[in-house]
């Protein structure tokens, strides 16, 4: 069984719904096995009963829009949509602390293990603010967090994620690059669990109707949660 919601589909491609915790294919460099009901390309292949072929990433705890391609030709396609920068991606994030109404971070980013860095760009703009009466980390006497929708313009590892730490804003549930105290306070306290990160949508011209078509996801319990949260304040 397809665990996974079909958002989009054509002879050429198709988009799922990632739930976090998948991995779009077997990690090379995880230190424990990871089991193949955990990897994206072993149900799909089953479903299609065929090969197909990832576009691009996302993490295994982010969730939302993924594409794959159902031939290599039709994969160098869409890759080469990407290279061109002529895919468009939205994603939703919670961070710590109240980032400006919108924003650009030019920081580039450590592709080779820190020898050799990238030219990276993050654009966001801030959807709400929410400031609760709890000294989470005991610095400040209340917590406060952003909303924020994001615009990778590039697609560097973890770019998000190091982006927004680099400015002093991570991501709550980020056990890489954030902040342990207040992803226990967003895990225990708030009862939302996991990345604060979805991939919302992808837009593009369809490289073979010419048709323009945004791919989005669908609701789902955790954002439902998140959005419940930040109606309290604006």
């Amino acid at each position: 069984m397809n665990p996974f919601k079909i958002l989009f589909q054509d002879k050429h491609f198709f988009a799922i719904d990632k739930p976090a915790g998948y991995f779009v294919h077997p990690p090379e460099l995880s230190p424990y096995p990871v089991p193949r009901e955990k990897i994206c390309l072993y149900h799909l292949r089953k479903h299609f009963n065929q090969d197909v072929f990832p576009v691009h990433r996302l993490d295994a705890p982010t969730s939302g829009v993924l594409l794959f391609a159902m031939s290599r030709d039709s994969a160098r396609e869409l890759n080469r949509l990407f290279a061109d920068r002529k895919m468009h991606k939205t994603y939703q994030a919670v961070v710590r602390g109240i980032v400006e109404e919108e924003g650009r971070i030019d920081l580039p980013l450590e592709i080779d293990e820190g020898r050799v860095l990238a030219e990276s760009t993050t654009l966001y703009k801030r959807l709400s603010t929410i400031e609760l009466p709890f000294p989470v980390g005991k610095k400040y006497p209340t917590a406060r967090y952003s909303w924020v929708e994001v615009n990778p313009v590039t697609g560097r590892w973890h770019q998000i994620r190091r982006h927004f730490d680099r400015i002093a804003h991570p991501l709550l549930g980020d056990i890489e690059h954030g902040d342990s105290h207040h992803n226990r306070f967003f895990r225990d306290h708030l009862e939302i669990r996991g990345l604060c990160l979805k991939a919302t949508s992808i837009r593009m011209q369809n490289p073979w109707s010419q048709e323009e078509i945004t791919i989005r996801t669908e609701p789902c319990e955790k954002w439902d949660k998140i959005e419940k949260l930040f109606s309290q304040q604006s």
